[in-house]
């Protein structure tokens, strides 16, 4: 593999395999506002000498189980309120029923999505869940999962902060679960902020829920959501803390880099989404600081430019889902699973269709999801072309 000739000193310490500083980094960032072809070099050799010439996603179905919140966000309009027309309770017989047709699609991934511990907030949440034989939202998610697997799908819950004896459940059914850490600034929770209404975005309780995560050698998802109010310092040391509870517990199986998509009436609604270039740097800034990891873009995010992020050290687009839409982001359409594959190609790279746990972290999963998986999984531990194809 060809190694490019950098004149950055510390570029060239991360191509020969060795640690640089946060001081470091943050001079490469600055550097790269400049000129930023050395960085997203450096980005792309480290990208294919570690992950190779595969570009992976995962076929999924998203699951909108319970969109009532505990939390609000400033710029989110997933969250809808008991009176919303939006509200989505899903109930046993509408998941058995996308269940199947998810099948029929062949989806591999069952998305779980719900609001933060919404029978905290609202009466209605608890009765409802009471009504359906559940006394909160983590039983729920508990029974839901079994549901799924038994349909031939494979859960993949994100439901905010959990506690260890609830991820302990999910475990038997989750190949991974998905906790978004978002950024660790303290600074984004006060008055004016847009965490200033969302307990759970406080970083001590996403630390600890990732950490249980890996105490119970659970591969998880995180990442974080690029262009909120949070300054480049808090977004590097956001990356720093990733990548120390990885090189602790070993279970951070995939980095989320989220650009802000403005929503209609919402408190942001007049704020911008990131420049491209910027949020390029900050992809780029990831495979620097963990070279090894797997770092995905939302293709939906950038339609009409997100194969060029190929360019700057991703290897994976997520869930793609042919049948449901993204719930958090309605107004930004997947684009067709065909089309990643195309563009895909004419960079160079294979796409493989993944499980909703990565090739090198099934050593986690126990032998009863394994035994699901295996009618469908190719020598590589990717999904067999011939099944999502």
């Amino acid at each position: 593999m060809f190694k490019p000739a950098l004149k950055c000193e510390s570029l060239n310490k991360v191509l020969d395999g060795k640690k640089i500083s946060q001081y470091d980094v943050k001079e490469i960032f600055k550097n790269s506002l400049l000129d930023q072809r050395e960085l997203f070099d450096a980005a792309t050799y480290l990208r294919n000498q570690h992950k190779h010439k595969f570009i992976t996603f995962s076929k999924k179905v998203f699951f909108n189980l319970i969109n009532l919140c505990r939390d609000t966000c400033s710029y989110c309009t997933y969250k809808a309120e008991p009176s919303d027309p939006k509200l989505s309770l899903m109930k046993k017989d509408n998941v058995i029923q996308l269940a199947k047709l998810a099948k029929k699609y062949r989806c591999v991934e069952a998305l779980f999505v719900t609001g933060e511990k919404p029978e905290e907030k609202y009466s209605y949440a608890k009765r409802w869940l009471k009504n359906n034989g559940f006394k909160n939202t983590a039983e729920y998610l508990i029974h839901m999962s079994e549901i799924v697997l038994n349909e031939g799908l494979f859960p993949h819950t994100n439901a905010g902060n959990l506690n260890i004896s609830d991820m302990k459940e999910l475990q038997k059914t989750n190949p991974s679960i998905g906790l978004m850490l978002e950024n660790t600034s303290s600074r984004l929770l006060q008055s004016g902020m847009p965490h200033h209404y969302a307990p759970s975005k406080r970083f001590e309780n996403r630390l600890q829920t990732l950490e249980n995560a890996g105490k119970l050698k659970i591969p998880i998802t995180t990442g974080l959501l690029i262009g909120i109010g949070e300054n480049y310092e808090e977004i590097i040391n956001s990356i720093y803390t990733i990548k120390k509870i990885h090189e602790n517990f070993g279970n951070i199986q995939e980095i989320i880099l989220q650009n802000f998509h403005p929503k209609l009436k919402t408190q942001m609604e007049s704020e911008k989404s990131p420049n491209e270039i910027y949020f390029k740097i900050i992809v780029a800034l990831c495979r620097i600081i963990m070279p090894n990891a797997n770092i995905q873009i939302p293709p939906n995010l950038s339609s009409s430019s997100y194969q060029s992020f190929l360019c700057v050290g991703i290897n994976d687009w997520g869930g793609i889902s042919p049948l449901t839409p993204d719930y958090v982001n309605p107004e930004c359409p997947w684009p067709k699973i065909n089309s990643i594959k195309i563009q895909t190609r004419k960079l160079g790279y294979k796409l493989e269709a993944r499980f909703p746990v990565y090739p090198e972290f099934i050593k986690y999963i126990n032998t009863y999801i394994k035994d699901k998986m295996e009618p469908i999984m190719n020598n590589d531990l990717f999904v067999k072309y011939e099944y999502w194809s």
